[in-house]
């Protein structure tokens, strides 16, 4: 019988292929893509996906090793930076590795545990957990249309 911890880990793996996916057929040049006015870019969705992965990695579930400057969360708007597609997936996988191996140390009870931030208030481990799993998987719908119908 597999562990909480297991099958959270099996869900949220099975949930980001759907961004991972998008990420094998990208070129530099998608990077820049936008849909109409929108303000942010295709970079821009990448790059905040690995920040916000790393947040949670620090400030959900308190891997004190995980060092991040989240720029999209504290810029709140693309800068036009995140154009260097070789730098963005070295970036993502490091978000990837922090989150999974945090992740992997919780035990059954750990779920259940209450955390506090401020962008969404006390949730359980496992209601926060469910978060970045929806985030991860809106922010990939939005880069699906913005490389499918956008421009550069």
């Amino acid at each position: 019988m597999k562990t909480t911890t297991n099958l959270m880990l099996e869900m949220w793996i099975e949930s980001r292929t759907r961004f991972t996916k998008l990420l094998a057929n990208m070129t530099e040049y998608d990077l820049a893509k936008k849909l109409g006015d929108s303000p942010n870019s295709a970079g821009f969705l990448i790059r905040h996906i690995g920040d916000v992965e790393l947040l949670f990695a620090k400030n959900v579930f308190g891997d004190s090793s995980v060092r991040v400057v989240a720029k999209t969360v504290i810029d709140q708007k693309d800068t036009g930076e995140w154009i260097h597609l070789e730098e963005l997936k070295a970036y993502l996988e490091e978000s990837f590795e922090k989150l999974h191996t945090i992740v992997s140390q919780q035990g059954d009870a750990d779920w259940e545990q209450s955390i506090s931030t401020k962008e969404f208030g006390t949730k359980t481990k496992a209601e926060a957990f469910g978060r970045i799993v929806s985030h991860t998987a809106y922010h990939a719908g939005q880069l699906a249309i913005v490389l499918k119908y956008g421009q550069a």
